[in-house]
């Protein structure tokens, strides 16, 4: 899957379309708090392109303002970084670069990441934006060919997004990632079909990745352990550990 497929799939109007190149100096000036962050952008970053700005007047979708946060518009990019860059960091300075929610497509030699970002206003400069959490972002690989690729790629089109206004739309793109990160565990591609279970998905996905941690860390300590009562403990925990592991599966 390259960057052209997946901006193909969302079936963004032609009016919407702005592809023009962003100067890295932008980057720079705005997205780069640090010495080593500058170099990182220069030189790790090959070129961004701006897709697409989507906005009322050109996706006929309504913007929000609140109290937390103002979604007057999302940007659509895609990036092309040299070998070896710093591809998680760099995705995250872009982000922070831009004032607009980021719809981000980082390619790094046949690797294709997908990653998104909630914004809000900053408490500490009027009219500044920072990230509202971590990323969410999954890599696109070759395992995800079996299947689930192509029903995610249909679910990211505008046509399927919830059209409320443009925080909705953007949470609805949240949640088609989250979905694939569940199918890459059940084998099975379903977009929540409420905000109530998209938010018990995220929930039960963060629980799978802190047990999986866990369970590796009991079979590891098991697998050193010398004394026979202590072996005992630790196989008790990892069956616990375990069971949790598939009552989450189930919320998934």
């Amino acid at each position: 899957m390259t960057a052209a497929d997946l901006i193909a799939a969302l079936e963004i109007p032609p009016g919407a379309r702005v592809d023009r190149r962003v100067p890295k100096t932008l980057l720079v000036e705005h997205g780069a708090p640090t010495a080593a962050d500058k170099r990182r952008i220069n030189e790790g970053i090959e070129e961004v392109q701006w897709v697409a700005a989507l906005k009322p007047t050109t996706i006929g979708m309504p913007a929000l303002r609140d109290e937390v946060r103002e979604y007057l518009e999302i940007a659509v990019l895609s990036a092309t970084l040299r070998a070896e860059a710093k591809s998680d960091r760099l995705a995250e300075l872009i982000h922070r670069a831009v004032p607009y929610p980021v719809f981000l497509l980082v390619a790094e030699g046949a690797r294709l990441t997908l990653s998104l970002a909630h914004k809000r206003r900053s408490q500490g400069q009027a009219g500044a934006t920072v990230l509202d959490g971590d990323l969410v972002a999954a890599t696109l690989t070759d395992s995800d060919s079996g299947g689930r690729l192509s029903p995610f790629q249909e679910a990211l089109s505008l046509a399927r997004q919830p059209r409320a206004d443009l925080h909705q739309l953007y949470q609805g793109w949240i949640d088609t990632l989250m979905a694939l990160h569940a199918a890459r565990v059940t084998g099975v591609f379903a977009v929540a079909t409420s905000p109530d279970q998209a938010a018990t998905r995220r929930e039960a996905l963060r629980e799978c990745a802190r047990l999986d941690a866990e369970i590796a860390r009991l079979r590891a300590a098991a697998a050193k352990e010398k004394q026979v009562p202590r072996q005992v403990a630790l196989n008790l925990e990892l069956k616990r550990a375990e069971a949790a592991w598939t009552a989450a599966i189930e919320r998934l």
